[in-house]
């Protein structure tokens, strides 16, 4: 049996060979067109990546350090006067004198300046006229009184006549003790003219003058006077919630304050509020410190350092770190994903670039350092920067 295909003529080889190479050409420009569109696709997804990882915001991260096991807290303290008094004027007039100025030791009871009011003088003057004319009035009805009653024995008049003298007797008698109380008035009044020290203390503030005007309703103007008893201080710290059942009455602390380095002064606990502001969650706590040489002041700020139960589960980050909010302190923690989490924190010891965190944050969490405003549970973040909390800031 003979094959039926003829035998390829010496033309038809070339035809056959440049069909092949131009299908070949064809695929492999196709490969290449596909290479190129990929590779386009694959830069454009690649930019709207780097376009939408340069939009979130960049943060630095610190991650939080252990706390110091000191056994003590230093914590800053507003030293009070043991008491104190503002002295404004009761009466309406002028200022005739005045005798003690800031600095100066005052006594209970001691003038401190003298108030003219003639107005008070003439009206007193005048109630007193008049509680003589009703004493007056009071004690002619009291003898006509009298008198009817003993003619009404004798039938000389009726028992309405009397009744009548009587009742006018009562009338000028109630009339007699408004009189005399509005005399005890003027006078408790006129007493006011003078502004005396309520108790032994020193003068700290005084803003009177000789002729300056008076007035009753003197809280528009600021007080006259103001005297405080510095005999003995009082000191009121402020105490993180986390403390506050490591303290009690009678615990002894000391006090810093600037104007005397290397000086310290001791105070002692006398009492707590007992009561967590919401706002701090903190608990506020009164020392009290003697003053025999006067070198503590009111209003001076001290540094309080109060002995207190080791704590060694505690964590320190940068008061930067730090976000304050109506629900109390909070720290941004960057989870997987570089998802930001919102985290409250209760806070202890503050040294001033460190702040302690005794409950709500771990070591193996990354907080966020200077967070933004506006950033929120669930929001993405751009890692610009991770360091140790105690790192120098760049």
């Amino acid at each position: 049996m003979h094959d039926a295909t003829p035998p390829e003529t010496p033309d038809a080889l070339p035809a056959r060979t440049a069909r092949r190479m131009a299908l070949t050409g064809a695929a492999v420009l196709l490969v290449i067109a596909a290479a190129g569109i990929a590779a386009r696709q694959f830069g454009a997804t690649e930019q709207r990546a780097d376009v939408e990882r340069a939009a979130l915001p960049a943060v630095a991260l610190v991650k939080p350090q252990p706390g110091k096991d000191t056994g003590q807290i230093v914590l800053p303290g507003v030293l009070e006067a043991n008491n104190y008094a503002a002295l404004y004027p009761r009466v309406d007039g002028y200022v005739r004198s005045w005798s003690a100025d800031i600095g100066e030791s005052v006594k209970a009871g001691q003038v401190l300046a003298r108030i003219d009011a003639p107005e008070i003088a003439q009206a007193l003057a005048e109630a007193k006229a008049g509680h003589r004319t009703a004493l007056a009035n009071q004690e002619l009805a009291k003898t006509t009184a009298q008198r009817w009653s003993s003619m009404r024995k004798d039938g000389w008049v009726s028992a309405q006549a009397l009744d009548e003298k009587s009742g006018d007797l009562a009338a000028k008698a109630a009339i007699a003790e408004a009189a005399s109380a509005s005399v005890h008035r003027l006078e408790a009044l006129q007493r006011f003219t003078n502004i005396v020290a309520p108790f032994d203390g020193v003068v700290t503030s005084r803003s009177i003058e000789v002729g300056a005007l008076a007035r009753s309703s003197g809280a528009v103007d600021g007080p006259f006077y103001t005297i405080a008893d510095v005999t003995r201080m009082r000191v009121f710290v402020q105490l993180p919630q986390s403390y506050s059942g490591a303290v009690h009455p009678g615990l002894k602390a000391r006090m810093t304050l600037p104007e005397y380095p290397g000086e310290t002064f001791e105070a002692v606990l006398v009492r707590s509020a007992n009561a967590v502001d919401r706002r701090s969650g903190s608990v506020r706590i009164e020392f009290q410190a003697g003053n025999p040489k006067r070198a503590l002041k009111p209003g001076a700020y001290a540094e309080v350092t109060i002995p207190v139960q080791n704590r060694t589960s505690t964590v320190r980050v940068p008061g930067s770190a730090l976000i304050f909010g109506a629900s109390g302190p909070h720290v941004a923690v960057v989870e997987r994903g570089d998802r930001v989490r919102m985290k409250p924190v209760t806070l202890g010891r503050d040294d001033g670039q460190m702040v302690e965190i005794v409950a709500g944050l771990t070591r193996n969490e990354q907080v966020v350092d200077s967070p933004p405003e506006i950033l929120e549970t669930g929001d993405r973040v751009r890692v610009a920067r991770s360091a140790s909390a105690e790192a120098p800031a760049p």
